[in-house]
């Protein structure tokens, strides 16, 4: 995709990932738009980036994701970028009783927002130059975290709705790509600087340039081994994939 000299609206742009490929956009000359639920945390990321703008957005409410479509399409009539990228990542026991609020928050947030987001612009994309829709799934959407099967689930189905989406907009001058990071060093959930993240700078590094290069998905490669995660050897692959981290937890919580 072109990467400078569009008007691009990222959700979840207070932090992480969100924040990082926002900051990168913007230094490379585009007009950056980013929500997010906390007024505060807006501001700050806007002013530590003049010419950045904020939305305060719950990306759960649908009434709030059109009225937020609605003012991005009449503020920024140049808006040609969706960026996905808002998500949650609760840790859930699919062996036992999981909290219904949480999973369905999860859902709300992962799967339905995107949905939303992208149908609310798609009528505004369609008639926009160079204009693309970025969603952020992840690598477990390929091979699932038991410790948080919810969120893998979520995340397998942006692949699938992803998939059908880049199908159904063939030929329409809206291009679908789907971003799928490793585990990367963010509060997504619990910046611990394990040595198996993968560091936040490197991560937007490698993705500014997948994306420059056009690819439709864009990945590191060290994740390559789970992307092509074999179907019928698809179960001990999850399972080894699972024991050994099992084996070595991942931090949740300071």
């Amino acid at each position: 995709m072109k990467t400078s000299g569009n008007t691009i609206f990222i959700t979840g742009g207070t932090s992480g990932i969100g924040r990082g490929i926002a900051e990168a956009f913007h230094r490379q000359g585009n007009q950056v738009i980013i929500s997010g639920r906390r007024k505060g945390l807006l501001d700050e990321v806007t002013r530590a980036n003049p010419g950045m703008h904020g939305v305060e957005l719950d990306i759960q409410d649908p009434q709030q994701i059109k009225a937020a479509a609605a003012q991005l399409v009449r503020d920024f009539p140049d808006l040609n970028v969706l960026f996905n990228n808002a998500g949650i990542m609760p840790f859930d026991d699919a062996a036992g009783t999981i909290d219904d609020e949480t999973a369905v928050a999860t859902v709300a947030t992962n799967l339905l927002g995107p949905v939303r987001m992208t149908s609310a612009l798609l009528p505004h994309l369609k008639t926009r130059d160079d204009a693309a829709v970025i969603h952020n799934s992840s690598v477990l959407a390929f091979v699932p975290l038991a410790s948080t099967a919810v969120y893998s689930a979520t995340k397998a189905a942006m692949h699938s709705y992803a998939l059908s989406q880049r199908f159904m907009l063939a030929g329409s001058g809206v291009r679908v790509i789907e971003i799928s990071p490793p585990w990367v060093d963010t509060d997504l959930v619990y910046k611990s600087g394990d040595a198996r993240a993968m560091p936040l700078p490197d991560f937007v590094a490698a993705t500014m340039a997948g994306l420059a290069d056009g690819r439709d998905e864009v990945y590191v490669d060290g994740i390559q081994a789970l992307r092509d995660n074999p179907g019928s050897g698809e179960h001990a692959f999850v399972n080894a994939f699972n024991q050994s981290l099992k084996d070595n937890p991942i931090p949740v919580g300071h």
